[in-house]
């Protein structure tokens, strides 16, 4: 099941962009507000919330950051975030798919109409690009002396379709139906996650030249400095002469 994850290969080659970001905690942050706000502050009955806490656990987020946000989603000031998505084409066709949480549609807009037009991108209709990307639940995790072929037996039988091993990284793919049944399990084996979610993956990928890619990889890193953005997805293919030019 290893060496055919798509997620992996995008998310390993790129850590050269996301090392850049810097703002993880502000969109942690976001996500366990709207998630409280929306099932209320208990991550025991409170399934979104849950998850979000743990990503805020395996992004090593203090446990005072966690419940002043908790606290603020359910005050009197709490802000209201809505949830919106972008899509649209980069240079040289590369699809790229934009998840936002914002408190100002207008200003979200506005801004990521701006970046791709500067960057040399176009903005689309939302389900214009939809079909390029499936919805998988992915999960990364910190292998800590695991037993791999026994995890990645019972990852299978919890409806795991991909168990990919990079260095000390395991990155588990299954169908959107089956997250929840991977994520319990995991939890029973005593297992956290660095980061747990859905993620759009890319059915099918573009190679481009080096300074095309680059060109791309600059429109992607510009919205993913968007503090009104969650996550950036493209179908750029993520060569090992790309990874290479860009560490």
């Amino acid at each position: 099941m290893s060496g055919h994850n798509k997620w992996s290969t995008i998310k390993r080659k790129k850590g050269a962009i996301d090392a850049k970001r810097g703002k993880k905690f502000t969109k942690i942050i976001k996500e366990i507000i709207i998630a409280a706000k929306e099932g209320g502050p208990d991550p025991d009955s409170n399934a979104r919330l849950r998850l979000a806490v743990q990503n805020a656990k395996g992004a090593n987020m203090p446990k005072d950051n966690i419940d002043r946000a908790i606290k603020k989603a359910t005050g009197a000031d709490a802000e209201s975030f809505i949830e919106t998505t972008f899509e649209g084409y980069a240079p040289c066709g590369i699809a790229v798919f934009v998840e936002c949480l914002t408190d100002n549609n207008n200003r979200t807009v506005a801004s990521v109409r701006s970046t791709f037009n500067k960057h040399g991108g176009n903005l689309g209709t939302n389900g214009s690009l939809s079909f390029l990307f499936d919805r998988k639940g992915i999960f990364t995790i910190k292998n800590e002396g695991y037993n791999l072929d026994d995890i990645q037996l019972e990852m299978i039988d919890a409806g795991a379709e991909d168990f990919d091993i990079d260095g000390d990284m395991i990155t588990v793919t299954c169908a959107k139906e089956d997250f929840g049944s991977v994520n319990r399990k995991l939890n029973e084996l005593g297992i956290e996650p660095e980061e747990a979610g859905l993620k759009r993956i890319p059915n099918d990928t573009k190679t481009l030249d080096i300074e095309s890619a680059k060109k791309v990889l600059r429109l992607v890193d510009a919205l993913e400095d968007d503090d009104d953005i969650q996550y950036v997805y493209h179908n750029l293919e993520m060569t090992d002469e790309l990874a290479a030019e860009l560490e």
